[in-house]
């Protein structure tokens, strides 16, 4: 798998649904709309807007107008998490991205971005043999900070300090491979050599949510890519997400989404 591409979905005949699962993707709309949900709430984007897609984002029901025009670039998890060039404000746009998957640009938002993007497929299709990673990682960073600069209004509403920033991410990563076995604030707060209640305060503080939050989440997103592959039975699924029988996954998953994983199922159909 490739750390970075970019294509245009009229040029190319391709479409982000096709990578959501294995790439972070930035969507430059052009013209036309698309409509989609993420963890329960429904969206739409037209012209001007700016999507991102992050990979711990379950995204469903996708689709497209007729002569939907958009620029996507996508961008591996290591990639993004080696050229990442800030924590605290990588922490906000996180936070912030998450529950704000779709964007307008004004006209100066726009033109900069449209330029970042420029940048990157006249970078991806060169080729370089030369610091050709390296060269794209540079101009990941500069989109990132030209986001975070567009966002810059509603991000820096959000309290942030290096050290609650740092204790953040690192309970974040340790959620993301972890939740499919621990669901307790407990247990990363232990693996981080700090108190359950200065863990939640540190979540509270940074993103207005309890630790809790973050751990259903994840395991929220885990389960449905399990339920994505109809190879997969219920007793399967939970057995891989450590629920004692099937009736307990369908509580956990009822009450997180107001989804049985059966209705989820027909629902992807």
């Amino acid at each position: 798998m490739e750390d970075f591409l970019i294509f245009n979905t009229l040029e190319h005949g391709r479409y982000p649904d096709s990578y959501k699962d294995n790439y972070h993707c930035h969507i430059l709309c052009r013209s036309g709309e698309m409509h989609f949900s993420a963890m329960g709430k429904d969206f739409s984007a037209g012209p001007g807007d700016l999507v991102i897609w992050q990979m711990t984002t379950a995204v469903g029901k996708v689709k497209y107008s007729d002569g939907f025009d958009a620029d996507f670039l996508l961008i591996s998890n290591p990639f993004l998490h080696l050229y990442n060039p800030e924590q605290v404000w990588a922490t906000k746009g996180y936070v912030y991205i998450k529950t704000h998957p779709v964007f307008h640009l004004e006209a100066d938002g726009w033109e900069v971005v449209e330029a970042d993007f420029t940048q990157f497929r006249r970078r991806i299709c060169s080729k370089d043999v030369l610091f050709h990673e390296e060269k794209v990682g540079r101009l990941f960073q500069l989109l990132l900070m030209d986001m975070w600069g567009i966002y810059s209004r509603e991000m820096e509403k959000m309290d942030v300090d290096e050290t609650s920033a740092r204790i953040f991410m690192k309970f974040l990563l340790l959620v993301q491979r972890n939740c499919r076995e621990q669901r307790e604030v407990a247990w990363y707060a232990d693996k981080l050599f700090v108190t359950p209640k200065y863990l939640s305060a540190i979540c509270q503080g940074v993103t207005g949510k309890p630790g809790s939050y973050w751990i259903e989440y994840y395991t929220v997103h885990e389960i449905l890519l399990l339920l994505n592959d109809p190879g997969l039975t219920l007793t399967e699924i939970a057995d891989r997400m450590n629920f004692p029988a099937p009736p307990m996954l369908t509580r956990y998953l009822k009450r997180a989404i107001g989804q049985t994983p059966s209705a989820y199922r027909k629902g992807k159909i």
